[in-house]
């Protein structure tokens, strides 16, 4: 008792402190939280002098109206199915990816990958071995015989720990992979005589050594998806046409035809679901007149044409106009445009000129034109380019670049390239359906709408104009005001 006597003491006068004014005191006020904002629309806008910059923001539903601005409506016309958009994952982008901290590299992908905190980009392009953009020249079978094929070292050291983080942020990214070189003991002269051609640049594929080629790529896909990672295309030569880069192969269609082949059903045996696409260059074939029409002479073999899911492109030469003639030849092949570059060369112009002609002519392009998909050239490089390799691209610019000194996320700088994939990311999903539209429009204005797999609407605007231009779109008894800035690029989504 003698010990609790002080405790009740000083109870006691902590009770008389607070009543002995004759009143309790007034309970604090508890401060009423404001309303979250839920909007019915979710728009991203970039203008061309980035004062927006990806900038998010959202619409509420109103009434249809008679008295609306340019309304558009959605039609029953479907045309293409959507894969998605993305960046390559090249060597040079995996080697200043690792350089930067465990911290800003995670918040760097996930703003890129990630479906709900991010963009959610679904697509990207591998190298199967080495490029100009590697640290290195190698395949994944340099000793002659295809018992010596095994996992290059580099590729444990910088592309899985990138793929295996980006497979964590986003599950369902697909791969389109593409060599630069067939192993140096495959190839032969250009004449075509069979004679060696020990050299990483130029040269062609030996006809004896077709088999061995097609289980190269038949173990390069099991090796890929044993790891976790969906392949869900390969080409079977990187710029064909061209004999230059520093590891390359001459493969005219003749070869690729008569090599597709052998792979077609190298494939079909060991029961892989990965498609071929055929060329993987540019629109204007490098100008060699007996190679225009690439994957259209390819086609008109019928044996060889049914192992083909379609043709990829770049655009490098040429215009994307060729994908009209290309469709209409053949409409029951897919389209996909998989490696375009910004660097010294078109850059000059600025960050807006380049967003404004690669989202007209590359993004919205190809989906015009029955694109399935976009994939773009080196995620990141560092400010000086780098990595790359001697007689590679010196002067090309990655999507975004970073300090090599300090390779901190604060050092990031998006070029044109990250705002050409981001913006459809965000609003078309894998699986997408491109949709017909009625209404009125602009000439200066440029507009395509989306069905996603979730029944929502994803819709990319861009608006090349110098005056503000307001849009209406009406679907399932709503009308969203979309309010598209002067030379700028909106993605718009919503849900019925």
């Amino acid at each position: 008792m003698k010990k609790l006597f002080p405790i009740a003491i000083l109870s006691l006068l902590a009770l008389c402190s607070c009543s002995c004014g004759g009143k309790d005191p007034e309970p604090e006020p508890v401060p009423t939280p404001e309303p979250s904002m839920v909007y019915d629309a979710t728009l991203w806008t970039t203008t061309f002098d980035k004062t927006r910059d990806f900038q998010k923001s959202g619409v509420a539903f109103s009434k249809p109206s008679a008295t609306a601005q340019n309304v558009i409506r959605f039609t029953d016309e479907t045309f293409q199915t959507v894969d998605g958009f993305g960046l390559a994952i090249t060597q040079a982008s995996c080697y200043n990816l690792l350089r930067m901290s465990q911290e800003d590299r995670t918040k760097f992908l996930k703003e890129l990958f990630s479906p709900s905190e991010g963009a959610g980009s679904s697509l990207i392009r591998v190298c199967i071995g080495g490029s100009d953009f590697s640290m290195d020249e190698y395949t994944w079978c340099d000793k002659e015989g295809m018992q010596n094929f095994a996992v290059h070292e580099s590729e444990k050291q910088f592309l899985f720990p990138i793929l295996d983080e980006i497979y964590r942020i986003n599950p369902i990214v697909q791969i389109i992979g593409s060599p630069w070189s067939c192993p140096r003991w495959m190839k032969m002269t250009l004449d075509g005589s069979g004679a060696a051609f020990n050299s990483w640049t130029s040269g062609r594929l030996n006809p004896k050594y077709y088999a061995d080629y097609a289980d190269y790529f038949v173990k390069w896909v099991q090796e890929m998806q044993k790891r976790g990672y969906q392949v869900k295309y390969v080409t079977l030569q990187n710029e064909p046409l061209n004999k230059g880069n520093s590891m390359s192969l001459y493969m005219p269609w003749q070869d690729q035809r008569d090599f597709l082949k052998v792979v077609g059903p190298a494939f079909e045996k060991a029961g892989l679901k990965t498609e071929i696409l055929l060329f993987d260059h540019n629109y204007n074939y490098d100008d060699m007149a007996d190679q225009k029409s690439y994957p259209l002479m390819i086609y008109a073999d019928a044996e060889a044409a049914k192992y083909a899911a379609g043709s990829a492109w770049h655009n490098y030469g040429g215009s994307v106009t060729e994908l009209d003639r290309i469709h209409q030849s053949a409409p029951d092949k897919g389209i996909w445009f998989t490696e375009a570059s910004i660097g010294t060369w078109n850059y000059g112009k600025g960050f807006g000129a380049q967003f404004q002609e690669d989202f007209r002519n590359i993004v919205l392009g190809t989906l015009k034109r029955w694109g399935k998909g976009v994939t773009l050239w080196n995620l990141m490089l560092d400010d000086e380019g780098k990595p790359y390799r001697p007689g590679g691209c010196s002067t090309c610019y990655g999507a975004v670049s970073i300090d090599p000194a300090s390779h901190s996320l604060a050092s990031v700088d998006r070029k044109s390239h990250w705002y050409d994939i981001v913006h459809p990311s965000v609003v078309i999903k894998p699986g997408a359906v491109r949709i017909g539209t009625t209404g009125n429009t602009f000439s200066d204005v440029t507009y395509l709408a989306f069905r996603n797999p979730d029944k929502s609407y994803g819709v990319l605007i861009l608006n090349e104009g110098a005056t503000d231009r307001q849009f209406t779109f009406e679907s399932g008894g709503h009308a969203v005001a979309v309010k598209v800035p002067a030379k700028a690029v909106v993605s718009a989504t919503w849900k019925d």
